[in-house]
């Protein structure tokens, strides 16, 4: 039975009392600015008060209409009451105490659900992380202690993390990689997502700089997050597979951003039917709580205690909230993520009827976008960037990714009635603007 939380405290849509940024929320902003790291990037002052379901509420009493989750992170909604529970009760029994070095139930508890969702024939063994960026680095540890080779093929548009190893495989944005010296050795990029692609992979580059023989994985998005919401040529993924069949690489499929129901599966890769060698998982595992996982054919994980290992990972609070989200997802959420998808997706093509300048929608479940063009039909960030500003200023909070793309990511609790103000207010800017 879908388990939706009835919004007790915040209204079902956006209620602005104050110009934007409020006086509070400016003042935190002015005050962030003198103490926190310029590398965080803010698209829009939102300063988020508190959360329930799909609605945030700001620190100036704005109500805003959340179609981010957060980056795609509470999957449940904000502060599920039965998430919240769940955390509140284990925090109270035990906080911390490593995984690493002691047994804890929760840790066990959820790595026995993941591993039953794991598309393997045999299981999975569950490695536990902090973060998609983290569970990608102990994958690349882990491909490689298993083959014993060192290259790395990953694709162009890709985002894996911006910790070395992880950035090493990222190529979204140059900003994320320059002045950070030299990455991890060993790693190619190649286009993403098409079968020309996979024909450069074999035809070219195995036949001339890169030996299959030395290639330890491939790692690859089910479909691609901040490279712009890319869904693969159908068969593109399978032939990933074959590939690495035939020469004993490893493939490893980042969900970090896919996984974890949002498409309407609990992992992306299971729309093609393709069995990887390891999925990395991370952002709506635990409904906002810091944690991730690597997840892999249990021949696979066979490094020796000690070779890999982490203080905070698989923390029982985060595992305590990422066995109620599972429980979650399993009892609808998946299924109304492909509802609600659907009619995003429909409300978002009679919107490209009206308004050509933005693309037709493409994605799968709750994980969708669309371009924005300008008059000659050539991608257009700068309109992009100013719809998503207009867009907060009708309190609808929207994402980019890609070149010139608006993501849609909203909580897995999302219903139609708020689907439908998105997309009116989504119009009402494009009215105004085009």
């Amino acid at each position: 039975m879908l388990s939706i939380p009835v919004n007790l405290g915040l209204p079902r849509a956006p209620r602005l009392i104050t110009s934007l940024p409020g006086p509070c929320a400016e003042a935190i902003v002015k005050r962030d600015r003198a103490v926190t790291s310029p590398s965080y990037t803010r698209d829009y002052p939102l300063v988020v008060a508190r959360g329930e379901g799909c609605m945030l509420e700001d620190v100036d009493g704005n109500i805003f209409l959340d179609m981010t989750a957060g980056i795609a992170v509470t999957a449940t909604g904000h502060a599920h009451p039965q998430v919240v529970a769940a955390i509140q009760a284990q925090a109270a029994n035990l906080i911390h105490m490593s995984g690493t070095d002691f047994y804890y139930e929760p840790m066990v508890e959820l790595a026995e659900k993941l591993a039953c969702h794991a598309p393997f024939p045999n299981g999975a063994r569950v490695f536990f992380s902090n973060s998609g960026a983290e569970s990608n680095e102990g994958a690349i540890k882990l491909a490689r202690y298993y083959t014993k080779r060192s290259s790395i093929v990953a694709f162009l548009g890709a985002f894996h993390g911006r910790t070395y190893g992880a950035m090493s495989l990222t190529a979204s944005k140059t900003v994320q990689r320059a002045n950070f010296g030299a990455m991890l050795a060993g790693v190619t990029h190649i286009p993403y997502g098409t079968h020309a692609s996979v024909d450069y992979l074999e035809k070219e580059l195995f036949l001339t700089i890169l030996p299959p023989n030395e290639v330890a994985s491939i790692v690859v998005e089910a479909i691609q997050g901040e490279g712009g919401y890319i869904v693969p040529e159908d068969g593109f993924l399978q032939r990933i597979r074959d590939i690495c069949d035939r020469y004993g690489i490893l493939m490893i499929v980042d969900e970090v951003q896919s996984g974890m129901g949002r498409t309407g599966r609990m992992f992306a890769i299971e729309h093609w039917g393709v069995m990887p060698d390891i999925i990395t998982t991370a952002k709506g595992i635990a409904s906002g709580l810091p944690l991730g996982a690597i997840l892999s054919r249990p021949e696979i994980m066979t490094w020796q205690p000690g070779s890999h290992a982490t203080t905070f990972g698989g923390n029982p609070v985060a595992c305590a909230a990422g066995i109620v989200t599972l429980q979650l997802l399993e009892n609808g959420l998946m299924e109304n993520a492909v509802n609600m998808g659907e009619l995003l997706q429909a409300g978002l093509t009679r919107l490209h009827e009206r308004f050509p300048r933005m693309s037709l929608p493409r994605g799968k479940g709750l994980m969708v976008a669309v371009d924005l063009l300008d008059e000659e039909q050539s991608l257009d960030r700068e309109l992009r960037d100013r719809i998503l500003q207009e867009a907060f200023l009708r309190g609808l909070l929207l994402l980019g990714c890609g070149k010139a793309a608006i993501r849609f990511c909203p909580p897995l609790v999302i219903d139609s009635e708020q689907i439908k103000i998105a997309l009116d207010i989504i119009a009402d800017v494009l009215v105004e603007m085009l």
